[in-house]
């Protein structure tokens, strides 16, 4: 089965530190919302590669994203549900989520998303103290986000997620405490949390370099992740992705799903699909999206990936994961010699405790996890090496 993902290109204002591809204005909305309908629509299987008219694919999970989803209203939502359901067959179990800021989240909103088969909510709450949101300019208050998943439990919703920002300035350890404890308390099935990261060209790395605000202290960075992780352990969380905690049961289908290198189509502009072996990119432009879609052409790139490029996206993502990198999956899909290759390189950081081996995959340890990104990295094959 593969998942669907929707972008969702509209914010009410931009946080300082985002680069993701939104607009804060809502004017081409409805030449948006035509404009997905006619990709959802026109948009070929993956499988279809004789040309034969395929039947409908099962979906298994599907994720609005953003931008920001909750800005739309039910009508909207209900109108991409249609496409989705001409197109494909949506599982009955298929797990729903939709991305939602505090502020958005009503009593009238949660009704509504439950009848048009949201079954999952992802909250982008990032902080509850109310200097840290106001210098990421966040659209809402700490107590919208304390409202919000009050409004949330009493609705019914056992299956949604928060998202927490460490390692900001502003951000001490007692604070950083505060924020989880908040979570922790309210027994949340999901939580996502995120080191702040200064991307180019966003409103924070201008501000850091106007000297307008401290940069980021990386190593007060890991020690937020080491207090994290010993917190979330505690109170019975399973860190199965680096950045995210579940309650026993309650991982992410459909980011599981990414990690694992499973097939999705992804709608909207910016959004990738992947099958696998090929990837797909729409462009990041709303009006460019919405004239090349009136002209019934989707706007995208794409590019196949070669056995090597394959093999080190697995690296990057299954490191990522508390399963690990299985050393018998690379042997049987690349062969012995990349196997072998990999126990050659990563033996250092066994030996440096970073990883470990169970039940023949390698494993990122506690420390190994605060240099995860650069030990798959070091890990990496190019075209040459074998």
């Amino acid at each position: 089965m593969s998942g669907v993902y929707i972008h969702i290109p509209f914010c009410k204002q931009a946080c300082h530190y985002c680069n993701f591809h939104f607009s804060t204005s809502l004017r081409y909305k409805e030449e948006f919302l035509e404009s997905l309908v006619k990709e959802i629509h026109i948009t070929c299987y993956f499988a279809n590669t004789n040309n034969v008219a395929d039947p409908k694919e099962t979906i298994n999970t599907i994720y609005f994203g953003g931008g920001t989803p909750s800005i739309l209203n039910a009508e909207d939502l209900e109108l991409i549900f249609g496409a989705l359901h001409k197109k494909f067959i949506i599982s009955p179990a298929a797990e729903i989520t939709l991305e939602a800021n505090p502020d958005d989240i009503t009593a009238k909103k949660l009704t509504e998303w439950r009848r048009i088969g949201i079954n999952r909510l992802s909250i982008g709450i990032q902080s509850f103290n109310e200097e840290e949101l106001q210098w990421m300019n966040r659209a809402h208050t700490a107590a919208d986000s304390i409202k919000s998943i009050e409004e949330i439990l009493s609705h019914g919703f056992s299956n949604f997620s928060v998202d927490l920002i460490y390692g900001s300035p502003l951000l001490s350890n007692d604070s950083w405490k505060r924020n989880v404890e908040m979570v922790i308390e309210k027994k949340i099935p999901h939580i996502s949390c995120y080191a702040l990261t200064i991307e180019p060209k966003t409103s924070l790395d201008k501000m850091i370099k106007l000297h307008k605000t401290l940069p980021v202290d990386h190593e007060r960075q890991a020690d937020q992740f080491l207090l994290l992780m010993n917190w979330m352990k505690q109170a019975g969380y399973e860190h199965y992705e680096i950045s995210n905690y579940a309650l026993p049961g309650m991982r992410s289908n459909h980011n599981s799903s990414y990690w694992s290198g499973e097939n999705y189509y992804g709608f909207g502009p910016s959004a990738h699909s992947f099958d696998g072996k090929n990837r797909r990119w729409n462009i990041a432009n709303n009006s460019i999206y919405i004239k090349s879609l009136q002209n019934n052409s989707i706007p995208f790139e794409e590019e196949t990936l070669t056995m090597v490029q394959q093999l080190n996206e697995y690296i990057m993502t299954s490191l990522r994961t508390t399963e690990g990198l299985n050393l018998d999956k690379v042997n049987d899909k690349f062969g012995k010699s990349y196997k072998d290759e990999l126990l050659a390189k990563s033996n250092k950081y066994v030996i440096a405790n970073k990883l470990s081996t169970r039940y023949s995959s390698l494993i990122l340890t506690t420390e190994g996890k605060l240099f995860a990104d650069g030990i798959a990295a070091d890990l990496f094959f190019d075209e040459t090496n074998i």
